[in-house]
């Protein structure tokens, strides 16, 4: 057993709601903390003076300087293992072309794919662990990591084995989610309910299979994929024993309304969400997620965080480090500026970046 410490101020989250609005004064802040840890677990916290008369026996690892602690953030979100860029997305939005302009010309999603794609596993494993170093500088430690760059079996599968290859080189715990239903590949000879089909027949056994991913990602949007016919693809991965989450309310509001109903985890974007479905997201289980990054990045309104907190959801507040719309990358920058338009608390703030974004992945044993 290790008492580490003292730390100038030591910041629990202790007690804290898992949904609504919070205030500052509800953080607990230990003045002189320490912490109690066995092996890799927490088992205390305190006033690093009074820990040491409780734990004589304990090690000490002493803590020099003015250092404040607080629990790891979670990055519920991120697109981060794909291979080349699309700085020039970012140049030619900047001069006042579209999403869809962008696409035509060559950019968008499918550029990322046709990058990915051509990129080897261990290019792919490479640039992965330098993204995920990046964001463990920023104190986050659990990671969620999409496929969605593939878009065919092989390809979907490199990218999960990938994320797979990556675990077993790092400290943080990542979280893979297979988001083969980005959008209907280019090369694709079908509808749109043709390669949702074929995800569901073709690339979800291979995963389970391969134990890769247990969680399934879709994007409902005019851009993507229609509400029915992503509805009926949830059902089915969710009796193939995936849990769920969506890409919803991105540009056009609707389909955070089927997130809830298909009890996905969390309905994540919500930057069009309307009064009427912050209400019915606020009366579910299902997280809210927040992504300032991709408001940033696309010059686009942020997700009305403030409006669902007041209602009651539960919000979690994630990077979507993506080539594309949000490639900066930076959880802790964004989550202050999303905070400044929204007028978001400190608690609410910390709580969107540990236990509410951890709930939103299914864990409840961190932040």
């Amino acid at each position: 057993m290790t008492i580490t410490g003292p730390f100038k101020q030591l910041i629990t989250l202790a007690g804290l709601p898992l949904r609504g609005a919070l205030t500052d004064d509800q953080i607990e802040v230990i003045n002189d903390g320490g912490i109690v840890t066995d092996g890799s677990a927490i088992v205390g916290t305190g006033n690093y003076g009074q820990l040491r008369e409780r734990f004589p026996d304990a090690a000490l690892q002493k803590i020099n300087g003015v250092q404040i602690a607080l629990p790891a953030f979670v990055d519920s979100h991120t697109h981060i293992c794909f291979g080349g860029n699309r700085a020039n997305d970012f140049a030619m939005r900047n001069a006042g072309k579209t999403y869809l302009e962008i696409a035509e010309a060559g950019g968008g999603i499918w550029s990322s794919v046709q990058h990915t794609r051509a990129a080897s596993e261990e290019e792919l494993l490479k640039t992965l662990l330098e993204r995920i170093d990046f964001l463990i500088s920023l104190g986050i430690t659990t990671i969620e990591v999409k496929s969605g760059y593939g878009l065919d079996l092989e390809s979907e599968l490199k990218m999960l084995r990938t994320i797979a290859r990556a675990q077993q080189h790092t400290k943080a715990t990542l979280v893979p989610t297979c988001l083969a239903a980005h959008l209907r590949p280019r090369d694709f000879n079908g509808s749109d309910r043709e390669y949702l089909n074929y995800i569901l027949e073709e690339i979800l056994p291979r995963v389970k299979a391969e134990k890769l991913a247990d969680r399934v990602d879709i994007f409902i949007e005019k851009s993507a994929f229609r509400p029915e016919e992503s509805r009926e693809f949830l059902l089915k991965a969710k009796e193939m024993g995936f849990m769920l989450t969506v890409h919803a309310d991105q540009f056009t509001s609707g389909s955070s309304r089927i997130a809830v109903e298909v009890g996905a985890h969390s309905a994540d974007h919500l930057e069009a969400t309307d009064d009427a479905d912050i209400r019915f997201i606020a009366e579910s289980e299902t997280v809210a997620t927040a992504l300032p990054g991709a408001s940033l990045g696309l010059g686009e309104p942020f997700t009305p965080a403030r409006k669902l907190l007041d209602a009651g959801a539960i919000l979690a507040i994630a990077s979507d480090w993506n080539p594309g719309s949000a490639p900066m990358g930076n959880l802790i920058t964004q989550a202050s500026v999303l905070a400044t338009f929204q007028k978001l608390t400190t608690a609410e703030v910390l709580a969107g970046m540990t236990f509410r974004s951890a709930h939103a992945l299914g864990m409840d044993d961190r932040g």
